[in-house]
């Protein structure tokens, strides 16, 4: 006869549900949540559930120690490193990251993205930094190559600025798209009309149809800053160029039509 044993390891669990948390985006809060709660007691009832206070400490743990394994394989590696610099408004002003105080100077910047390289020991693996291409951007390098070591970039440092060429068009059709832009405000009102709603979404298709022209595809909106997207809006509704003007003589508060020359 034999007796199969088994060992509870609270730690090993603890770190499951750390992972857990950390994959999934879950909220430390959950497990204050009663029914979370009342699951795992019931699933193993020699799990002492952790406070959010401890699951905040095994997580940063797990952080630490993912940290020192990237650490060590940069160290390894030999080659340099491209760096692409971004900032943002977050909704959570602390997520994202690195998290940036107010103001965001150059200096401030500048500053954040130095220690940042000494952090993480890549600032004598520096190739390149690929960055927007705007003023500040342009002065946030400059404090840069004051802060790091120039003997260890390549050719002193010349080759460490990269303007983002995917900005720069961007850039470029803005300009060319500001020429029209009343007209694609109108066009954009437009659809904002007939997409607000699933019922208008079907009177669009259904008067499309009745004028035999073929629903494809659908109106698609924008993103202003996005010149691709722009572009959609703009080439979408072109096909349904005569379903507008129609549309305008039924409904009675569609007051968006655009001129023949939009």
């Amino acid at each position: 006869m034999s007796l199969n044993t088994y060992q509870f390891d609270q730690v090993r669990v603890r770190n499951k549900l750390a992972r857990m948390v950390i994959i999934h985006e879950y909220p430390l809060s959950i497990v204050d949540h009663i029914g979370f709660r009342e699951f795992v007691a019931d699933l193993q009832p020699m799990f002492k559930l952790v406070t959010r206070n401890t699951l905040k400490s095994d997580i940063l743990k797990i952080y630490d120690n993912e940290r020192e394994k990237v650490l060590k394989m940069t160290d390894k590696n030999g080659n340099r490193m491209t760096i692409t610099i971004d900032t943002w408004t977050s909704s959570n002003k602390k997520r994202g990251f690195v998290y940036v105080p107010s103001p965001h100077t150059k200096d401030v910047l500048a500053e954040v993205l130095v220690d940042f390289f000494l952090e993480w020991n890549i600032d004598k693996k520096l190739s390149i930094i690929t960055v927007d291409n705007c003023s500040t951007n342009d002065a946030i390098i400059r404090l840069l190559l004051n802060k790091l070591d120039i003997s260890s970039l390549m050719l002193g440092g010349s080759m460490l600025h990269m303007r983002c060429a995917a900005h720069i068009l961007n850039l470029i059709v803005q300009d060319v798209l500001s020429l029209i832009g009343d007209g694609t405000e109108m066009i954009r009102d437009s659809v904002i009309y007939w997409t607000g709603s699933p019922k208008r979404r079907q009177k669009f298709e259904e008067n499309a149809r009745q004028l035999r022209i073929q629903y494809t595809k659908e109106l698609v909106l924008d993103c202003k800053t996005r010149w691709n997207s722009t572009y959609l809006i703009l080439s979408t509704a072109l096909i349904y160029k005569d379903v507008f003007p129609h549309l305008a003589k039924l409904e009675t508060f569609y007051t968006y039509l655009p001129y023949d020359y939009d």
